[in-house]
């Protein structure tokens, strides 16, 4: 007699993702684009779906039945969050996503720049964590400095004692890089940071799904992260930020939630978490957000990891020996990401011929012009995988690129 059968991880996992059945031109579909966003798993669909079914109502301020609901759900899923990464509720703000925390901070710490003051960011950043202090600076009259990179795309440390220094205010950095995967050796980073007793920004949209993250371990001031990259829905996100330092930044935008008193001459603004959160929020995003970090929080997340670094070292392995690919960022400190380009072909074309066979990757510039053009390309195709990946889903699409390359 039989024993059950043992199924293995994103076996298991695809079971809860009923996205990853769809069969996209009547091919079954390769999901490589979780950098971009990642599938939902009927957890957090049913839970915003039960928002709607069950709950729906304002929150905060409704003296019935369904606005109590509402708002102890809401306010139940900040609590889930701050579990997930070591905070406390008060430091906890939702915003719409990781762009609008990182504009929220930056905005905020206008107030505290000046001339010769400068602002540190490195050469990965998502222009989400550029554009942002360009602004700052060139409101204040600080200057933005930025990290270099290595031959293989990874940061060049050498001359970190002068890149932050006694002038140096703010580091914002990313944990790890959209467009190519690779890791930034942050804690070396936040340690110099200290020392000059700058703030220290992290953009951690691509390290929240695979990194068990802890605030306080990690020593950060802000850190800024989005739900749909982290199996949540979109449209929702998280500023992570110290108590003395939000208490210290002017609110990002005014009206409704974020008020305590309000005359025609003056206002006042509400305690944490809620003077940040003008208006109504998004409460099934929120509610959702709060379902992924709990289903997250249910998973063996160091089996999660080892599965993702070994897809991305099968990953590398197919890709170095696939005939004219040129891997962009190939550095040994990555997460589960493949940024490469083909002999000859533009990164759209292979994209194109690529999802003509169910295989879902990324091309383009990736919101990184300012990397891409130190590289001297104009952009890549991105495969990234998340843990209900397999190596037969990177088969596939070494299996696709054979295929496409023969109309290139």
């Amino acid at each position: 007699m039989s024993g059950p059968i043992t199924l293995s991880l994103p076996e298991r996992l695809r079971q809860e993702f009923p996205i990853l059945s769809e069969t996209p031109y009547g091919k079954p579909l390769v999901y490589l684009d979780n950098a971009a966003t990642t599938q939902k798993p009927n957890a957090v669909i049913d839970a915003v779906a039960h928002y709607y079914r069950h709950q729906n109502s304002n929150v905060h301020r409704g003296a019935h039945y369904l606005g109590d609901l509402a708002t102890a759900a809401l306010e139940n899923a900040r609590d889930s969050v701050a579990r997930f990464i070591g905070a406390d509720r008060e430091e906890v703000i939702w915003t719409r996503g990781t762009t609008e925390s990182i504009n929220l901070v930056a905005h905020g710490l206008r107030s505290q720049l000046r001339p010769g003051d400068e602002v540190l960011i490195s050469s990965l950043e998502h222009h989400a964590n550029i554009v942002p202090w360009q602004q700052a600076c060139a409101a204040t009259g600080a200057t933005l400095k930025v990290i270099p990179l290595q031959a293989d795309a990874s940061l060049d440390l050498t001359d970190l004692d002068q890149l932050i220094n006694a002038n140096t205010r703010v580091l914002a950095v990313t944990w790890a890089s959209n467009a190519l995967g690779v890791v930034t050796p942050l804690h070396t980073l936040i340690a110099r940071a200290r020392d000059v007793g700058a703030l220290v920004v992290v953009d951690a949209a691509q390290a929240i799904s695979h990194f068990q993250i802890n605030v306080r371990e990690l020593d950060c001031d802000f850190m800024a992260f989005s739900g749909h990259k982290m199996f949540g829905p979109t449209g929702i996100g998280v500023l992570y930020g110290r108590k003395e330092h939000l208490n210290a930044l002017p609110p990002y935008q005014t009206g409704g939630e974020m008020i305590e008193t309000v005359t025609f001459e003056t206002a006042t603004w509400n305690q944490l978490p809620y003077k940040f959160e003008a208006g109504t929020p998004h409460i099934a995003g929120a509610i959702g957000l709060g379902a992924a970090v709990e289903w997250l929080a249910r998973q063996d997340r160091s089996a999660f990891l080892a599965h993702e670094n070994d897809l991305r070292d099968y990953l590398t392995e197919r890709a170095r020996a696939f005939p004219g690919l040129r891997i962009i960022g190939d550095t040994a400190d990555k997460v589960a990401t493949l940024s490469f380009l083909l002999d000859g072909a533009h990164p759209n074309d292979v994209g194109t011929l690529l999802d003509q066979q169910g295989v879902a990757v990324r091309t383009g510039h990736h919101c990184t012009m300012p990397l891409m053009n130190l590289l001297g390309i104009p952009g890549t195709v991105r495969a990234s995988l998340a843990p209900y990946n397999s190596r037969d889903d990177v088969d596939a699409l070494f299996t696709a690129l054979e295929k496409a390359a023969r109309f290139l």
